[in-house]
């Protein structure tokens, strides 16, 4: 008797591994990060997709929360969008869709549909419309710069209406 084996590509290509599906996926995270053991962000996420090819990222398809703390750990500031993607190697989170940044000590809010978190420069901004409300009014901007702990913002071609208080007295 003889035998003979032969290899199939067509077989052996369906069953590799399709680098176009997560290497890791997992459902209602809540990821910690900290610096000399103190928390200074958490994200929270219903789902979250880790793909290790060449480039490694982390997708956010549905949304995430990220949550900036002080040093008394109390919630300085907020972000929430509808879609996010973090690359790993580049140290680079893009979010999308519906962005809102709350900062809540100085009760101003942030919306629009696409920001960039560069964790190397610790800097987070847009190249997109922006709307800011603060107590004083609202402010429109072609895109912001913030720095990592959104304490101070910086809108770039701004337009819109608020309220300038006169310190000098007319008398």
């Amino acid at each position: 008797m003889l035998f003979a084996c032969k290899n199939d590509m067509e077989t052996i290509s369906s069953l590799t591994v399709d680098e176009s599906l997560p290497s890791e996926t997992a459902k209602n995270i809540e990821m910690i990060y900290s610096d000399s053991g103190k928390i200074i962000i958490k994200l929270v996420t219903p789902l979250l997709n880790r793909y290790t090819n060449d480039d490694p990222y982390i997708e956010f398809p549905v949304g995430l929360q990220l949550l900036f703390y002080d040093s008394l750990m109390n919630v300085k500031s907020e972000l929430t969008s509808n879609y996010g993607i973090s690359w790993e190697k580049k140290k680079v989170m893009e979010v999308k869709d519906d962005v809102v940044i709350t900062n809540y000590d100085k009760m101003e809010t942030l919306n629009t549909e696409h920001v960039i978190w560069d964790q190397k420069k610790k800097k987070i901004y847009s190249n997109v419309f922006v709307k800011r409300t603060t107590p004083d009014g609202v402010l429109f901007g072609e895109g912001f710069d913030a720095d990592e702990s959104l304490k101070s913002w910086k809108l770039r071609n701004v337009s819109g209406e608020f309220t300038v208080e006169d310190k000098e007295d007319v008398n």
